[in-house]
């Protein structure tokens, strides 16, 4: 049995435990599926199985990784790519849809923790899809940065030399973000990192070449667990195995942005118009 990482008085691990208590009686048949891959009979369109692309989880309660979001670099600023919301001018499967790097790419990477429900995760919204500054991401080279202002590539010219003291130097430099709108407060939380690691895997990687650039990576940031944001890239000095991965730090879960993989998850439905 692992350690109890909740004293006692807290309920926390009460809590946590009568959760997966619950899908257990619910006869789910999965082992570790979790809160985010549990399937749903919510009503509402656009939900079910779908397989995605993740950053890996590699420790910790969360039942898997964190959703990749596809960027490109636009006139020196980075941008999340949206997948094509139509099929001969009607909305497919109630998702948006588009092959990408041999893989279908699809809007319900992302309806999970809330976010479903946001208006952006509609297949045929329209949106500002560069991936803006979010000052209050824990990196202190980005926190003069004006909220919303868009990443900039020459922003991470010294990618292939930065650290922050936490884990090794040169892994990359990463960037707290926002995606999917202008407006600070409406947008989908996201981490980038510019990594010459990720530059050398989609080297012989037809999805990682086809979904970063320039050694660019992204995913949303929303921890599978319960659905916190993560701290991010190379923010706990103190937890093995976090020095040069993705800590997330309500619950120690961590995610290596090194190990993209596929994983068949539950979208949760989006709620009817």
């Amino acid at each position: 049995m692992d350690e109890d990482k909740y004293p006692a008085p807290s309920g926390r691990r009460r809590f946590v435990k009568g959760i997966v208590g619950s899908a257990v009686l619910g006869s789910l048949g999965v082992a570790g599926s979790g809160l985010t891959t549990v399937p749903t009979n919510r009503s509402g369109v656009g939900g079910g199985n779908v397989e995605a692309k993740v950053i890996k989880n590699t420790d910790g309660p969360a039942p898997r990784g964190m959703s990749q979001i596809p960027v490109t670099v636009e006139d020196g600023y980075l941008k999340g790519v949206w997948p094509a919301a139509t099929e001969n001018g009607e909305v497919a499967d109630g998702a948006a849809k588009t092959s990408l790097g041999g893989v279908t790419y699809s809007s319900k990477w992302f309806q999970y923790c809330g976010i479903q429900t946001h208006p952006k995760v509609e297949p045929d919204s329209e949106a500002d899809n560069f991936l803006r500054a979010d000052p209050g991401g824990r990196y202190e080279w980005a926190a003069d940065l004006e909220p919303g202002t868009r990443l900039a590539v020459e922003m991470f010219d010294d990618y292939e030399e930065w650290g922050n003291g936490v884990g090794d130097a040169g892994l990359g430099k990463p960037a707290a973000a926002t995606w999917r709108s202008v407006e600070t407060d409406s947008t989908l939380p996201v981490q980038v990192i510019r990594s010459p690691e990720i530059e050398r895997l989609a080297e012989d990687d037809e999805w990682l070449a086809a979904s970063t650039d320039r050694g660019f990576i992204a995913w949303l940031n929303k921890c599978t667990h319960l659905c916190c944001v993560p701290a991010g890239f190379k923010q706990s000095a103190t937890v093995d195995g976090a020095e040069n991965a993705v800590y997330c730090q309500c619950h120690q879960s961590i995610y290596d942005p090194f190990d993209v993989v596929s994983k068949v998850v539950t979208a949760f439905p989006r709620p009817e118009n």
